[in-house]
């Protein structure tokens, strides 16, 4: 029984943020058929890949990570490390820069709204994007 309730337990912190991304709103974006929670802190942002995928390698995830995190923050994302279950990204976002615009797609993407609601934990919209690198 105490082996159930510990397994229980350590599962149910396997979506969750890191640490230095706890209570930051997350973006939902979905791209080439993986799907993330992505958070931005700064020069740091964080993937949380929120859907089930037969064995993915972190090759793919990775670059597909990348691209969310680009997204959400309007940065460029130098370096991508993790696995493939949470990645966290490096930005240049250049010398402070204007301020981003989130509500509005950054580079060149093709996306389409799948799902919009109000989170009823942070009281924010949130957007279910579907995006494809053109």
């Amino acid at each position: 029984m105490r082996f159930v309730l510990l397994a229980l337990c350590l599962l149910a912190g396997c979506n969750t943020p890191g640490p230095h991304f706890r209570g930051l709103p997350a973006t939902t974006v979905t791209i080439d058929g993986s799907t993330f929670d992505v958070r931005v802190n700064g020069r740091l942002a964080e993937a949380l890949r929120i859907n089930t995928q037969y064995a993915p390698r972190f090759g793919p995830i990775k670059d597909r990570a990348g691209q969310a995190m680009e997204l959400v923050s309007g940065c460029i994302v130098k370096e991508v490390r993790g696995d493939q279950a949470l990645a966290t990204g490096i930005l240049d976002c250049g010398d402070g820069g204007p301020p981003i615009d989130r509500l509005r797609p950054q580079g060149e993407y093709d996306c389409f709204m799948i799902d919009s609601y109000i989170s009823p934990a942070t009281n924010e919209l949130v957007l279910d994007l579907d995006c494809t690198l053109i």
